[in-house]
């Protein structure tokens, strides 16, 4: 009987031990927690308004010498249709034979009126002095190139396929090889 009892003043104790935590709970839910000052929220800044690119010398936009290329490789395709206008007479039409006498690979920088500012020669033919030179005179001839207007500037690659004739195609432009 002595087990009973103390079975039964254990279940009692639990049963008020849990009526008690039940009850802080609600009442610790009740209370309600002092509020912590927030700092005030930073004004937000007024929207800038939208950069517009600034005009174009009449002399560029009344030739139409201006490109739209978004990146150097599009202006790519711009500045190939430029020195092909130029060189008319000098373009190798249709497929290229398979043993050329001369390739380079020419970078150009170009500024934001079309104007050549530089050229540096990434794979220069070596053995053909001649053909560097000529290259490089046909580029500074063909200047002013289209204004890069939506990029401001550009800088970019194009690869020359030169024949033994003197006539050529820009890889940009090629119509392949045999």
């Amino acid at each position: 009987m002595k087990n009973f009892a103390l079975c039964t003043a254990y279940k009692q104790t639990s049963r008020w031990t849990i009526l008690a935590c039940i009850a802080t709970l609600f009442v610790g839910c009740a209370i309600k927690q002092p509020e912590v000052a927030q700092p005030p929220a930073p004004p937000k800044p007024a929207p800038l308004p939208p950069v517009q690119p600034k005009p174009l010398p009449p002399e560029i936009v009344d030739k139409g010498k201006v490109s739209s290329a978004t990146t150097p490789r599009d202006y790519r395709r711009d500045a190939a249709q430029h020195l092909y206008a130029g060189n008319t007479d000098r373009i190798y039409s249709g497929k290229m034979p398979p043993l050329l006498y001369a390739v380079g690979v020419l970078e150009v920088e170009i500024d934001k009126r079309g104007n050549v500012t530089g050229t540096s020669w990434m794979r220069r033919p070596s053995h053909a002095p001649e053909v560097v030179a000529e290259i490089e005179q046909a580029v500074r001839r063909a200047s002013p190139f289209p204004a890069p207007a939506r990029m401001g500037r550009v800088t970019y690659t194009d690869t020359w396929l030169w024949h033994k004739s003197g006539r050529f195609q820009l890889d940009t432009l090629t119509e392949g090889q045999m």
